[in-house]
């Protein structure tokens, strides 16, 4: 297969996935500025919240993310049957799961935020917040599972597409529940939460109509009887240790939150406000990984091997030089942006401080976000989940309890010790790349 042709098709998947993945994010800054006018303590509360929604959604991710490699395998191979199969389990299970965990979300809401140490001051922010997106979790669920099918099948601009209209409705949903407008009442971070599940319900019924026109019309009765259980144990099989690091990480992200609770609210409100900013650094590089993993899925379903090494390698390279030149251009504006969000001197000079120290993360998580993607879309599926737990939890768990509660030298070096961790497993995940190890794991060769 020649170079340009994969190029082609790299930038076909990849930039629609950038800009959904944008609009994505757009979603948690846009309640973040917006909550910003409201107080600093109402961002240190969402920020918590959060933090537990993203391991949540990890969980769903589980069968999203087998669902995304199965089927960039079978369409690899023209195995239409079962792409078809894969996703109708994949609706059905993401549904039944996201369910009893958003009752689980609403009715234990409070005892989770107690478990993370939530001061009774930003309770009564959190809890609200908690409720209402936790209790409507499900519509995630499904709207991974659906975004994942339609990637998978090169239709990457239709979630794209959904993302455009969930921003705007978004952004009028917070201007008009936070701060009363329109004649609705002042609901500040209740406002907020309203508007993001409506939007996410929104989403899954695009989605829904997208699907049924453009990618699987109907799922015939005939592919269901008897249930193809061998399709679900394949899809746990693959996701559940695709999804371990995602978990690992999102665990590990818990603890250090934990942690950072232990310092001060306003160490809760600025790493809010930092990774709000610095996930705009790094989203090409991820977009990047997402489309070139459906690519690399594809050559190996048609046993395409050099061309996948070869894709793989042109993705890190533009991921890592995209990231770093973007955290240093958010760098030296730092202060100036923070200033947008905030006025309290602490957490401007502390953020500004962080967005150095980013510049050398951004390096790691892009080659993170390479290695990950690529193996587990080739098949070596095992290999990230055992380096993602051993390194996070060695180094920054372990490191940023030392450096930044122990020994007191507080935010900025907890911070130093998260970009020592990207880099090192960025590092060996590279060199598993260039080992050709995953060759010959690909789930097809079954």
């Amino acid at each position: 297969m020649r170079y340009g042709k994969l190029s082609r098709q790299l930038a076909s998947l990849a930039g629609p996935i950038f800009i959904e993945t944008l609009l994505v994010m757009m979603l948690g800054a846009v309640d973040t500025f917006m909550l910003s006018r409201h107080s600093d303590n109402s961002v240190a509360a969402v920020g918590v919240v959060n933090q537990l929604m993203n391991l949540v959604f990890l969980l769903f991710e589980v069968i999203s993310l087998g669902t995304s490699i199965l089927c960039s395998q079978y369409i690899g191979a023209g195995r239409r049957d079962k792409v078809i199969q894969v996703v109708g389990i994949s609706l059905i299970f993401n549904l039944i799961s996201g369910v009893v965990i958003s009752c689980g979300l609403l009715f234990f809401a409070e005892d989770l935020l107690l478990m993370m140490g939530l001061r009774p001051d930003l309770m009564a922010y959190g809890l609200p917040y908690m409720k209402i997106v936790g209790g409507f979790a499900f519509f995630q669920a499904l709207s991974l599972s659906l975004s994942a099918s339609l990637r998978s099948a090169d239709k990457a601009k239709y979630p794209m597409y959904a993302s455009v209209v969930v921003n705007i409705l978004n952004i009028i949903g917070n201007y008009t529940l936070i701060f009363g407008k329109f004649g609705m009442p002042a609901l500040g971070v209740e406002g907020a939460a309203i508007s993001t599940s409506f939007c996410r319900f929104v989403s899954v019924v695009i989605l829904f109509v997208v699907l049924f026109r453009k990618h699987i019309p109907s799922f015939p009765k005939e592919l269901f009887t008897p249930f193809p259980w061998i399709e679900l144990k394949n899809l746990l099989k693959i996701g559940i240790p695709s999804a371990g690091e995602h978990m690992s990480y999102s665990l590990s992200q818990v603890v250090i939150t934990y942690f950072i609770n232990m310092i001060s609210n306003q160490a809760l409100a600025t790493r809010s406000y930092v990774t709000n900013i610095v996930m705009f650094t790094y989203i090409f590089a991820l977009a990047m990984a997402q489309g070139g993993a459906i690519l690399i899925g594809h050559l190996v379903g048609m046993k395409k091997i050099k061309a996948a090494y070869t894709i793989g390698k042109r993705v890190m390279r533009l991921g890592a030089a995209t990231s770093v030149s973007l955290s240093l251009l958010t760098a030296i504006f730092g202060k100036h942006i923070l200033s947008l969000l905030t006025s309290d001197p602490w957490i401007l000079a502390t953020g500004a401080s962080i967005l150095w120290v980013e510049v050398l993360l951004e390096n790691g998580r892009a080659l993170n976000f390479f290695g990950v993607n690529a193996l587990r879309s080739a098949g070596d599926i095992y290999y990230p989940v055992l380096v993602g737990i051993v390194v996070m939890w060695g180094v920054q768990v372990v490191g940023s309890y030392v450096l930044g509660i122990s020994l007191g030298w507080g935010l900025v070096a907890m911070w130093a010790v998260f970009a020592l961790d990207e880099n090192i497993r960025g590092f060996i995940f590279l060199r598993r790349w260039n080992s050709f190890r995953w060759v010959g794991k690909g789930f097809l060769k079954q």
